[in-house]
């Protein structure tokens, strides 16, 4: 069974999203059948790469909130994420551009290390004091934690078309599925699951998703009784 989820490294209840599912997955009984895929998402895509500013002062200009509101709010993410064990810093955070950073996760999901920068970067992004939004070089350090290559990594952050378009087609597909905001699971392309959900609720759409697979189907027909190896071993046709 596969399992997609599109997100953001700069949207907490992705961070938040994420440890939930983990933990309903580990739960689970048939976890080591079940494929996860990170897909990317930006929660603000017009945004220039150079253009960095404090957390509290987008969240002020974006949703007209007062910044006693907006550090009222990191104060509960922080609660929030304390809760699934994770570490968040509610004050001095900063937001800016995700783009190359999903580039990256595309690159990774190729060295099969998608799930391992992912982690990174999200630690990164909200639990360390240094930011991941004014420097190549941070994202190539944690590029290399997770298990990448350091050449590689910086090429990729080098060239702005490296997997560009795999991120654009990430994008669209999420609106095609209905998906305006993160995270957002989908099981299987059968069920979609919208939000940071308890584990309560993923553990339930796991096994509902599981349940509901259709059965293999074996193609009946001349060739039905060719040879095959099997728990005895590999029937060798005597000439």
């Amino acid at each position: 069974m596969r399992v997609e989820i599109w997100s953001d490294i700069a949207c907490p209840w992705c961070y938040v999203g994420k440890a939930r599912f983990e933990k309903a997955l580990d739960a689970f009984p048939h976890r080591d059948d079940v494929e996860v895929v990170h897909r990317s998402f930006e929660l603000d895509p017009g945004r220039a790469k150079g253009d960095i500013q404090p957390v509290i002062k987008m969240l002020t200009k974006k949703y007209g909130m007062s910044e006693a509101q907006a550090q009222a709010g990191e104060e509960n993410l922080g609660a929030q994420a304390a809760a699934e064990g994770l570490a968040y810093r509610t004050r001095d955070r900063d937001h800016g551009n995700t783009f190359d950073m999903h580039r990256l996760l595309h690159f990774a999901k190729e060295q099969g290390r998608q799930d391992e920068l992912i982690g990174l970067l999200y630690k990164a992004n909200f639990a360390e004091e240094r930011t991941v939004f004014d420097d190549d070089e941070r994202l190539v350090e944690l590029a290399v934690a997770a298990g990448l290559d350091a050449d590689a990594a910086r090429g990729v952050l080098a060239d702005p078309k490296a997997y560009a378009d795999d991120v654009r087609a990430d994008e669209r597909e999420a609106a095609e599925l209905g998906a305006n905001g993160v995270p957002f699971f989908v099981l299987d392309r059968k069920y979609g699951v919208s939000g940071a959900q308890p584990a309560e609720v993923f553990a339930q759409a796991l096994t509902q998703a599981w349940g509901e697979r259709p059965p293999l189907k074996l193609i009946q027909d001349a060739s039905a009784d060719a040879e095959a190896c099997g728990p005895d071993g590999c029937a060798v046709p005597q000439h």
